[in-house]
């Protein structure tokens, strides 16, 4: 089981505006936080930010990617345009992945520091 996933930054400040608006989108908050890290969760920490402790600059995995389920289709939208008028880079617009499921609806996104996240959702129609 999963206890919780950590993404490395190099600004802790540009990486808060960045995921506050995100984690607060999708029912998480902001439930630790210091001069180094952000931690972001419903009830216990589910996703973490923070300088890399060995000192060395923060960097992305190549095909690594962290995926945020989401009640529906909208917000998947909104995630998406969040992140990207919060200085993240467009990774894939919103819309069916039908080489995952018929129903996989997501979008994708790089964070301040090249951390690529996804909202995802399997919902099979939209929500009006």
């Amino acid at each position: 089981m999963i206890h919780h996933v950590s993404v490395g930054s190099t600004d802790i400040q540009r990486s808060r505006a960045f995921y506050d608006p995100l984690m607060l989108l999708i029912g998480f908050r902001l439930i630790k936080v210091s001069d180094t890290s952000l931690h972001y969760g419903a009830a216990d920490i589910a996703f973490s930010i923070g300088v890399p402790l060995d000192g060395r600059p923060a960097s992305p995995g190549n095909g690594v990617h962290i995926a945020f389920q989401t009640p529906d289709r909208e917000t998947v939208r909104r995630f998406h345009q969040i992140a990207l008028a919060n200085g993240g880079a467009d990774e894939g617009a919103p819309g069916i992945r039908a080489n995952c499921n018929a129903n996989y609806y997501g979008a994708f996104a790089r964070d301040p520091d090249g951390n690529k996240i996804e909202a995802v959702t399997y919902t099979a129609r939209e929500s009006f």
